[in-house]
């Protein structure tokens, strides 16, 4: 995104702190609103499933004082749910700390230190109270040895299952959930059943999901979901599966409805060449 369109788009707020820069290694790239982030130029980068999983969060919980953000990784999620949330604080948590590192730097970047307390641990030990209004999780995809691991080390964890699987993502936004609160994340549509089960075993109840096909015609590769806790929701409740989400047309053009979801989290209507993958 050039600077002109970043600067005509972004909500008035403070000037960025003198002195954040990228390190060697390091780009500092547009993501939503007046927002910028810090990433490896080799490593893990945000994703259109990070913005989905913000967009679809915000969505199913749209007045929230508290979320967190369970293996927040570089912080896209939390980062992205901040600008649709403005009244909210956020808790994240990653055990990475090169990860960790770059995100501190686009918390400060950004002036959202008031809002942000960012932790360093491994989720399946999370505890907190007060709980959360709503909790985001991006889980790795693949089990050890069913997946080729990424070049850069960075980038292995938020791919293969090092510290937790979708169960543990779930059992652990279970800890942390306010009554009525809302669990969002996204998953491999060809592994449903691992997801279902997550959700099943962490005693959380599916309250609506969403496939998503990245290109008209394919068969979906993700899917979004969002849960609550088994006791606020009656037990004949059942969750609404909506039509799945196009991201492209068959031509090639971003859907109708996919440039809807991008300008909902902030991203200009105009920013449609590059999608991020």
């Amino acid at each position: 995104m050039d600077e002109d369109s970043y600067r005509g788009w972004r909500r008035p707020g403070p000037e960025p702190p003198r002195g954040i820069e990228p390190d060697e290694g390091e780009t500092l790239d547009y993501i939503c609103g007046r927002f910028r982030i810090f990433q490896y130029a080799k490593g893990h980068r945000y994703s259109t499933d990070d913005v989905l999983t913000a967009w679809y969060g915000t969505l199913c919980a749209p007045r929230v004082d508290r979320a967190a953000d369970l293996g927040s990784g570089i912080g896209s999620v939390a980062i992205i749910a901040a600008w649709r949330l403005p009244g909210a604080t956020f808790c994240t948590v990653e055990a990475q700390e090169q990860s960790l590192r770059l995100a501190r730097k686009s918390i400060r970047y950004n002036g959202l230190e008031s809002r942000f307390t960012l932790i360093h641990g491994d989720l399946r030990e999370f505890v907190h109270d007060p709980v959360f209004d709503l909790v985001t999780g991006s889980p790795p995809y693949w089990p050890p040895g069913t997946a080729s691991e990424a070049a850069h080390s960075q980038a292995i964890p938020a791919r293969i299952e090092i510290r937790g699987s979708v169960a543990d993502y779930a059992l652990a936004a279970r800890r942390i959930l306010a009554p009525a609160g809302v669990f969002a994340f996204v998953f491999p549509t060809v592994q449903l059943a691992r997801a279902v089960s997550a959700i099943d075993d962490a005693s959380l109840k599916l309250i609506r999901r969403r496939d998503v096909v990245f290109k008209e015609g394919e068969p979906p590769l993700v899917s979004l979901f969002a849960c609550a806790r088994v006791e606020d929701l009656p037990s004949s409740y059942e969750a609404f599966v909506e039509e799945p989400l196009v991201i492209r047309c068959a031509d090639g053009s971003v859907s109708r409805e996919y440039s809807a979801v991008r300008m909902s989290v902030g991203i200009p209507p105009g920013n449609v060449g590059r999608l991020v993958g």
